[in-house]
């Protein structure tokens, strides 16, 4: 199809040197796919090079501790990317020997490995042919013919899974596969694409008709949730802080943060003052209380906003056992807390 060795033509040009391929090593490919996760490039590289230092290998990885690899992932958000790494890695090597599955079916097995990053190892490291439908896929396809089925329903997943299958290069199912994706990235891109440039163009049917801003089409996701977070960082006279670990299976789960009181709106230091004499770490001790920051630190998650204060709580002695402040940063923890650490700079 012409369509195909159009794109695949174009890539052969204008692709741009990343370090993932120049190997098909699955374990290299398997890493920068479950990075490039949600994350851009550009954002993605430092932490590729990062993994690949500290765990050369499917096996350093899997005989990592849990804490390290969260604490080498910090700053890439969706940290249940990291947990589900981790635990591929330690599934690869005790279950399958060390040696990664060579075919997508087996690929799905990996925990975090789904439809998209099956297809592009099979594909790339084995030379299965089956196509990858990303971000970038369905913005190319939605746009070049003209669909208008929401991307994110089932029928939508099915159809452009069903349509990218048809187009892929039975030969060459690698360079196609990564040929579309890097279309979509700095050709096709999300805004303002260049179309006089597009080898497409004449073809083109969201072009012809003035479509391009509109597809693809996705439906719009959940009102997003607001809430307040209250973190407290303790300082006791003899240079002490306090960091727990959060568990369940809400956001940040296993990584670190100071004590947190939620709030259902933002506090006023009174009011927030008074409450925290009720609160179990400050029951009955004497505490002083600022606020560092006067304005709510807005972070935005994918499915809510958090409004955060950080409160500076000076005491005596910590209430329990505490963390020495030059030992604070080797703790894995949400990019917000990690901000203000920096910002704060314990002494």
């Amino acid at each position: 199809m012409q369509f195909t060795k159009t794109i695949t033509s174009w890539y052969s040009v204008n692709k741009r040197s990343l370090p993932w391929r120049d190997t098909k090593n699955p374990y290299n490919i398997w890493l920068s796919e479950i990075i490039l996760q949600q994350t851009q490039v550009k954002q993605g590289l430092p932490y590729y090079y990062a993994f690949l230092k500290a765990f050369p290998s499917v096996f350093h990885l899997a005989e990592a501790q849990e804490s390290d690899v969260l604490k080498l992932w910090q700053g890439l958000g969706y940290y249940s990317r990291a947990r589900n790494l981790h635990a591929a890695a330690k599934y690869v090597v005790n279950d399958l020997n060390g040696t990664f599955p060579s075919n997508y079916k087996d690929l799905l097995k990996l925990k975090g490995v789904g439809d998209y990053t099956a297809s592009a190892i099979a594909s790339i490291c084995f030379n299965e042919n089956t196509a990858v439908v990303d971000g970038n896929v369905y913005r190319v396809l939605a746009r070049y013919f003209g669909v208008n089925i929401p991307i994110n329903t089932t029928k939508g997943v099915k159809y452009f899974k069903t349509l990218a299958q048809t187009l892929i290069d039975a030969k060459n199912p690698a360079d196609y596969n990564q040929a579309i994706m890097e279309f979509g990235a700095i050709q096709c891109k999300p805004q303002s694409p260049n179309c006089n440039i597009c080898p497409l163009n004449t073809s083109c049917e969201a072009l012809a008709k003035n479509m391009v801003k509109t597809l693809p089409v996705k439906l719009k996701a959940n009102k997003v949730k607001k809430r307040y977070f209250n973190f407290l960082v303790f300082i006791s006279e003899d240079g002490k802080t306090i960091l727990e670990k959060r568990t369940g299976k809400g956001i940040w789960q296993n990584l670190y943060q100071f004590p947190l009181v939620e709030t259902k709106q933002d506090a006023d230091f009174d009011v927030f003052s008074e409450q925290l004499k009720t609160e179990t770490l400050l029951k009955k001790q004497s505490f002083q209380l600022s606020l560092y920051n006067k304005d709510s630190i807005v972070h935005k998650l994918s499915h809510q906003h958090l409004y955060t204060k950080f409160w500076i709580v000076n005491v005596n002695k910590l209430p329990v056992k505490g963390v020495v402040f030059k030992d604070v940063k080797a703790y894995a923890v949400p990019v917000l807390i990690g901000n203000f650490i920096e910002a704060f700079q314990f002494k």
